[in-house]
């Protein structure tokens, strides 16, 4: 996984898509990029520290505020922001973080998806909370209702086949989902290793600490 990308949408007015990591080239190369722009809106996809750790010291260098989860203003779903592109409109998107959000810029057909998706691979990384799992799918399907024409994560590159890349990280969740249910269907009381050990098999143990989190977050999904 590459850095964090932030998005700088339009020139005029403006909006910063995840500033990214406090780290002050990173800022002091944002702040160059708005230069001549006449209003500036950040935002929030989630509050993890690679996506908005630098949006208090952006905030306090441009004098505004940061909306977002993490931010000094509240997002709610459906919320819009202006830009000479056109509005981009905040979805709520829970799964990866309890509070996520993606932004729908319609008038160019795209979205900036945050951790929802990356821009490689097939996985990410699930909440550790309860019924994050159930979150995850359900926010899958609600951007594929948008029926972008592209997306853009905040790891890797763009997305160009919208459809391909959900239903790839759909495909993978769900084959996670009914390997843990096959293991169960055998073996009803078998514990979280024991589940650990079978679905993630192929996986080499330095990496099973976030693996087993993935299968409680399963068991949580499956529960009746």
């Amino acid at each position: 996984m590459d850095g964090t990308r932030t998005y700088l949408v339009g020139t005029g007015r403006v909006a910063v898509v995840d500033p990214g990591p406090d780290i002050s080239q990173h800022l002091d190369d944002i702040v160059a990029g708005l230069e001549g722009a006449e209003a500036v809106t950040v935002l929030l996809t989630h509050e993890h520290g690679d996506h908005a750790g630098g949006a208090p010291a952006l905030a306090d260098r441009l004098g505004i505020d940061t909306w977002g989860p993490g931010g000094s203003r509240a997002l709610e779903d459906g919320m819009s922001f202006e830009t000479e592109l056109g509005t981009l409109r905040a979805v709520a998107t829970p799964g990866h973080t309890e509070e996520h959000y993606c932004f729908h810029l319609e008038s160019l057909g795209a979205v900036f998806v945050g951790d929802l998706l990356l821009g490689r691979g097939d996985t990410t990384w699930i909440g550790e909370y309860r019924g994050g799992v159930a979150d995850y799918l359900e926010s899958l399907d609600r951007l594929e209702e948008l029926g972008p024409r592209t997306l853009y994560p905040g790891h890797g590159p763009p997305l160009s086949d919208p459809a391909e890349a959900i239903g790839r990280f759909r495909a993978h969740r769900r084959a996670r989902i009914d390997q843990v249910r096959q293991v169960l269907a055998s073996s009803p009381s078998a514990s979280v290793d024991e589940v650990l050990g079978v679905v993630y098999a192929d996986v080499p143990e330095a990496l099973w600490g976030p693996a087993r989190r993935s299968v409680e977050a399963i068991l949580d999904y499956l529960k009746p």
